[in-house]
């Protein structure tokens, strides 16, 4: 089931909030995703005060539904994607930027907040989008093997499509 399925029959702040979080996603989302397509870079002064935002919205829908093991999973899955990103950006700084280690944070208190499988799945998904883009950059011989492509736009939709499909 997934977070807005579980949501159907509560409060109706609860259903505003998780609404109102799930526009926040797709607006910022939708923003960086362009931006970062057109210029490799993930602003800060985007992505950070999404995060409060997040937060607030998330936790308020938790918290009008009752469901705080929600705000456990939103702040654990925030943690444990920039981490594991932040890991992944020390071992190889040319490869993943600061601002996807910073977008990843974001997305896991979304995917958190919808649950293990999706905090699993999103980033799984983003990372095979990319990798399909990839190979038909080389194919098309529009890139080679050390060409970047710009990961933000498929982080965002591999957690929009682990949020929209997993139950």
């Amino acid at each position: 089931m997934t977070a807005l399925e579980a949501y159907r029959g509560q409060a109706p702040a609860a259903l505003v909030l998780l609404a109102a979080a799930l526009l926040a996603f797709l607006v910022v989302g939708v923003r960086l995703s362009v931006i970062d397509w057109r210029t490799h870079r993930l602003p800060n002064r985007i992505v950070l005060p999404s995060y409060p935002v997040a937060v607030l919205l998330l936790g308020g829908a938790a918290a009008s539904a009752g469901q705080w093991h929600r705000v456990v999973g939103m702040l654990v899955g925030g943690v444990v994607l920039w981490a594991g990103f932040m890991v992944l950006h020390l071992l190889n700084r040319r490869g993943l930027g600061l601002g996807d280690v910073k977008l990843a944070g974001l997305l896991g208190l979304y995917l958190g907040f919808a649950g293990w499988a999706a905090l699993w799945w999103g980033p799984v998904l983003g990372i095979v989008l990319g990798g399909l883009w990839s190979v038909v950059l080389i194919i098309g011989r529009r890139a080679g093997l050390r060409s970047s492509i710009a990961f933000g736009p498929f982080l965002i939709g591999g957690a929009a499509l682990a949020l929209a499909v997993l139950r």
